[in-house]
């Protein structure tokens, strides 16, 4: 088993990305295997890892097809759409409230 090599902060060489940096210029790993790891130093818990492909073996992202534009669509519908008066809310549904904010707060005596 070998070890990866370890860059500290913004000192990674040229042509190395993590998966974010990819995703910015328009590219993914492609199945390619981690080249290096870059540690952020953090004060409380240990260090950051952030692993690193190499930039002229990424692959262009795949484009979105209308079935997954409408599965997406479906799946953001469905995290507006309050399970108790199956209403669109018009925002993200909190999951500690689990319901629209009215629902929520229809039984509670205004103060």
């Amino acid at each position: 088993m070998s070890t990866l090599p370890c860059y500290r902060w913004r000192l990674a060489p040229e042509g190395l990305a993590p998966r974010r940096q990819l995703r910015a210029l328009g590219l993914r790993p492609g199945g390619q295997d981690v080249v290096a790891e870059v540690q952020r130093p953090r004060r409380r818990r240990g260090p950051l890892v952030a692993y690193l492909y190499r930039v002229d073996g990424a692959k262009p992202v795949r484009p979105m097809t209308p079935g997954r534009w409408a599965a997406l669509a479906k799946a953001n519908a469905a995290r507006r759409t309050c399970p108790a008066c199956h209403r669109d809310a018009g925002y993200v549904i909190s999951p500690t409230l689990g319901m629209c904010t009215p629902c929520a707060y229809s039984g509670q005596d205004a103060a």
